[in-house]
């Protein structure tokens, strides 16, 4: 069984968007962040947990403890959506493997275009390749 595949179907069933599924190496702690565009309040939290506690009961999915949260201010960027959605955004990015001698940048997202990010740093405009990206999250401003 897959768990994100399930998780997803009941997160955005409820009307959230599924941010981020950590699970612990034997599969024993579940995390599930969660989004939606006016915010994520403790009632949101409440209903989805309740609703996979549920869900996993009837599906036999084994594990100790469900957390389920808001992804935060400084949210990760995983899917091309979230490139698309969060155009103009501080973020930081790490490549898996460097360009030049440098793996992580920092900028304002420029978009998505034919499979690469684009990034505006201080030393100009940069085309990231997507599936090189290991890691990238927003920077709040303050």
């Amino acid at each position: 069984m897959n768990i994100e595949a399930l998780v997803e179907q009941i997160v955005a069933g409820l009307g959230y968007e599924l941010v981020d599924l950590e699970m612990s190496p034997k599969g024993r702690l579940l995390r599930v962040f969660i989004d939606i565009e006016r915010g994520v309040t403790v009632d949101d939290c409440a209903a989805v947990s309740n609703q996979l506690t549920r869900v996993f009961e009837v599906e036999n999915v084994d594990y100790d403890r469900l957390e389920v949260s808001s992804p935060g201010l400084d949210r990760p960027l995983k899917k091309q959506a979230d490139f698309e959605r969060f155009v103009g955004s501080d973020i930081q990015v790490r490549l898996s493997m460097p360009i030049g001698n440098q793996r992580n940048f920092a900028g304002v997202l420029g978009g998505f275009e034919n499979g690469k990010v684009i990034l505006t740093t201080e030393k100009g405009q940069l085309e990231l390749p997507f599936e090189e990206i290991e890691k990238a999250r927003l920077v709040p401003r303050f």
